[in-house]
């Protein structure tokens, strides 16, 4: 049998997809937390403000992710359906629209991001730290809204190797500009915050242009320039269709991020700085799960644009178990250091002590966010789109901010009633996820083929 005749989804292994975004995602989350780590060499309050703003950064780039996500779920099911053409149109076209939706962003971070810190009530003395770094990370957040397409399009093809090994340059560059920017090393100038920032940029830019050629080589089908220009409405509703439910999602999670983060700041300075610390730490125990759900989502959509629903059922549930398994060994570990994990970011013996607390509640936290980033993955792979964004907004905004505020100040539980909140937010919204696939409700849902197995035959 020639190699074209075999079903693309035969073709892709979970671990041959995952590992590569493993690595990747660690190494996208070293992007933020080095300029946090090498930054709390100059003091506790300059990587506090450089934290928050890196908050509204991450805020801007899950935005880019609607594109993204909708790309993803459509490029995977017409490769899975054989449509290589078609795929290669809207990866063109979710490449345009993402620059565009980037230089927007761009010019409202510059102009009101001083507006919002104030809104969110980070004390004044770390405002003027944050908004140099966020102005001009936030001047050039276009680049990462384009680098969230092409990574997303390559991936889809099953290139995710390709991904890590550019993401993993950026990260050497990156950290090698801050060591000469942030400190003046080997007779470069002594930046501090504008070093973390050029180098950022910098970096960043180089990856997106290696990027772009890995695109045009590792595309089965060739996008032609006036793709780019096309903006076909049929594509685009394609693309909108999944993405902009799956951006409420993150609008709701980032929001609720940013709402609370104001409860934070209102706990007190200490409070802020042991919650961005355990926070960039706590990134890396999601970082196994949304590698096995990126995978996973890979895969699924794959069978369902070939219309392999049931094999699409059983692949999710194997998967949640290795996740599932695999991050309470993780979490479990950094359980048994969490001191002296919080301890490489600061002597603050308080902020010690409360980041450690934080890092204990994580063995009841991570394995309920797990049920979100893998089921949801391949509810959306699936075309089901709509119904995490409506669970998810219910939960965060009914259940995790108001919980936040009622055991974190009203209770004066501090730190420690913020993430219990969490983790309730997380379990409810999981449970839900698992038993909407469970259903086999999504399986109505696959955008390139309509045909679709009984509900009652996906457990048979």
């Amino acid at each position: 049998m020639k190699n074209d005749a075999v079903p693309s989804w035969k073709k892709l292994s979970l671990f041959a997809l995952s590992w590569p975004i493993l690595v990747d995602s660690v190494l996208r989350m070293m992007l933020g937390t080095a300029d946090v780590f090498m930054l709390s060499r100059i003091s506790d309050k300059v990587a506090g403000a450089v934290g928050f703003a890196n908050e509204i950064i991450m805020f801007c780039i899950m935005m880019f992710g609607f594109v993204a996500i909708g790309t993803s779920v459509a490029v995977t099911q017409y490769l899975g359906a054989g449509q290589k053409a078609t795929a290669s149109r809207i990866s063109a076209l979710a490449i345009m629209m993402n620059l565009i939706f980037g230089v927007i962003v761009s010019v409202i971070v510059v102009c009101f991001s001083e507006p919002g810190m104030r809104l969110l009530h980070l004390d004044p003395s770390q405002i003027a730290i944050a908004s140099t770094y966020l102005k001009l990370i936030g001047g050039f957040i276009w680049i990462e809204a384009m680098s969230y397409a092409v990574s997303s399009i390559i991936r889809s093809n099953g290139n995710t190797r390709d991904v890590m090994y550019v993401t993993l340059g950026v990260n050497l560059i990156h950290v090698a500009g801050n060591y000469l920017l942030i400190f003046g090393n080997l007779g470069f100038p002594e930046w501090g915050v504008t070093g973390a920032a050029v180098s950022t940029i910098g970096s960043r830019i180089l990856g997106l242009i290696v990027l772009v050629i890995l695109l045009y080589r590792k595309t089965p089908s060739p996008i032609r320039l006036r793709d780019y220009i096309s903006f076909d409405k049929l594509y685009m509703k394609k693309i909108l269709g999944i993405g902009l439910p799956s951006a409420g999602e993150h609008l709701a999670w980032q929001s609720q991020m940013m709402m609370i983060m104001g409860f934070i700041n209102i706990i007190g300075q200490q409070a802020l700085s042991a919650h961005v610390y355990v926070y960039n730490i706590s990134a890396y125990f999601m970082a196994l799960s949304m590698a096995i759900g990126m995978g996973t989502e890979i895969i699924v959509g794959h069978m369902v644009g070939a219309g392999e629903k049931k094999a699409a059922y059983f692949r999710l549930l194997r998967s949640l178990r290795i996740s599932i398994l695999l991050t309470a060994v993780i979490v479990g570990i950094a359980a048994l250091f969490r001191y002296q994990l919080v301890g490489l970011f600061t002597d603050d013996p308080k902020v010690i002590a409360v980041g450690a607390s934080i890092l204990l509640l994580s063995i009841i936290l991570e394995p309920g966010r797990v049920f979100n980033i893998v089921v949801i993955n391949s509810l959306r792979a699936a075309g089901d789109a709509k119904f995490p964004v409506l669970m998810g907004v219910c939960s965060m905004w009914g259940i995790c901010v108001p919980l936040s505020y009622y055991l974190g100040i009203h209770l004066e539980m501090g730190l420690i009633g913020v993430w219990i909140s969490f983790a309730v937010d997380e379990w409810v919204r999981g449970l839900l996820m698992l038993a909407r696939w469970k259903s086999g409700v999504w399986t109505r849902k696959a955008i390139v083929s309509r045909e679709h197995l009984p509900v009652h035959s996906l457990e048979a």
